[in-house]
């Protein structure tokens, strides 16, 4: 109905124009238009479509006008079951180039063919109207001429009217179609990578679960719920994003499994600012910067060290680093780089998935940089859009970033 609509409100006018401005009877193309709508649309529309192109008509007396679109309405929806296919929507405007089409399908294999139906509807259906506006000029309008010749170019103008129309929608209809697939392939993709899970993290964990069961149960029933937590989390649906203050959360639990495991040898700072904790982030983010820190910077490391968070704003991009002063990385890591460029060795498979993720979210919006300096710490520092938690109902804040990037 809306679609009916929208196509209904401009011909009207075109209808009611031809009406009051004299030798302007092109303006009028009623007939196409309801052949369109009963293809499209089914015969409910197509005919409440007709009868709404018929008033202008009927009021200078006109009456042929709406048993005419209506029975073409009829005709057309009738039909649009068996038209609307594939084969339709590459109809073409261009009727040379869908009869020579139509030839050369049907030299081995002759079959029925929708696009050559719909032709013929079309023209037969404006050969009829002319004829009919040839002998009642005023009960009824229509293109015709005495001259048969221009007649056939009345008659072939009819399909080109259709096929214009069907041809940029189709348009629009793949363009639809192709924003759908990169949307449902960016989700399988985050999907993938949020989902991913340190398995020797998880050995680690249960191994020191397991060492505390007997001498100290209630800490380590305490380490099954942080993990249990984290599980959680891994594990359910998620959205692409979430308000930093979430991601934080996420990071705490996490960060409570380690200090259980280093005791004193490891060591947390945060200095966040507070107007960045309604900030969205990609979830999943700052888990694999911190796991890295621990396991190859403050691991190896005999007097363990300390991990730093931070987070502000400047303007209207959020920064956030994560820091060690552990044992670091090779010189070869210590420069910055476009997340669509970075890809340094020994950054290992957290640091990747981190990029990847950005890279799809964000595309060139977003920064990675990676400063390290043997023997004295390693520092991440990710800079991106700040987007607000804003966000209400189904609309995800992917889907927004999405349409505001296109």
């Amino acid at each position: 109905m809306q679609l009916m609509a929208l196509v209904c409100a401009p011909l009207v006018l075109g209808v009611w124009i031809r009406t009051v401005v004299p030798n302007f009877l092109a303006a009028d193309i009623s007939l196409e238009a309801t052949v369109l709508l009963g293809v499209l649309l089914g015969p409910g529309p197509a005919l409440l479509g007709g009868v709404i192109l018929s008033l202008p008509a009927l009021m200078i007396g006109q009456y042929l006008t709406l048993p005419v679109n209506l029975l073409i309405a009829g005709v057309a929806g009738s039909l649009s079951r068996f038209l609307m296919t594939e084969e339709v929507w590459s109809f073409s405007p261009l009727i040379d180039l869908s009869i020579y089409r139509w030839i050369r399908r049907n030299v081995k294999r002759p079959h029925l063919d929708r696009q050559i139906l719909l032709l013929f509807l079309v023209t037969v259906t404006q050969l009829g109207a002319s004829l009919l506006a040839k002998f009642n000029p005023h009960r009824y309008f229509s293109l015709y001429s005495n001259y048969w010749l221009v007649e056939v170019v009345i008659c072939a103008c009819a399909p080109v009217v259709v096929g214009i129309p069907l041809k940029i929608w189709n348009a629009v209809r793949i363009e639809r179609k192709l924003e759908e697939q990169a949307r449902l392939l960016m989700e399988a993709r985050l999907d993938a990578l949020q989902r991913q899970i340190n398995p020797h993290f998880l050995f680690n964990t249960l191994n020191s679960i397991g060492s505390l069961v007997r001498f100290k149960p209630e800490l380590a029933r305490e380490m099954i719920v942080k993990l249990a937590n984290i599980l959680r989390v891994l594990l359910k649906q998620r959205d692409a994003f979430v308000p930093l203050s979430e991601e934080l959360a996420f990071t705490d639990d996490y960060l409570a499994i380690e200090v259980v495991r280093f005791g004193n040898k490891l060591q947390v700072v945060k200095d966040l600012a507070s107007e960045t904790l309604h900030v969205v982030v990609p979830s999943m983010l700052l888990q694999p910067l911190i796991e890295n820190s621990i396991k190859h910077g403050l691991e190896p490391r005999i007097s363990g060290g300390t991990v730093t968070i931070r987070s502000r704003l400047q303007g209207t991009r959020l920064m956030l680093e994560v820091e060690d002063d552990g044992v670091g990385m090779s010189p070869e890591s210590d420069m910055p780089s476009p997340v669509s460029g970075l890809h340094r060795p020994g950054t290992g498979i957290g640091m990747r998935n981190v990029r990847e993720r950005m890279e799809v979210l964000y595309g060139d919006e977003a920064m990675m940089e990676v400063v390290s300096r043997p023997g004295r710490g390693t520092r991440v520092t990710l800079e991106m859009p700040a987007m607000q938690d804003t966000f209400e109902g189904d609309q995800s804040a992917a889907a927004v970033w999405s349409t505001r990037r296109s």
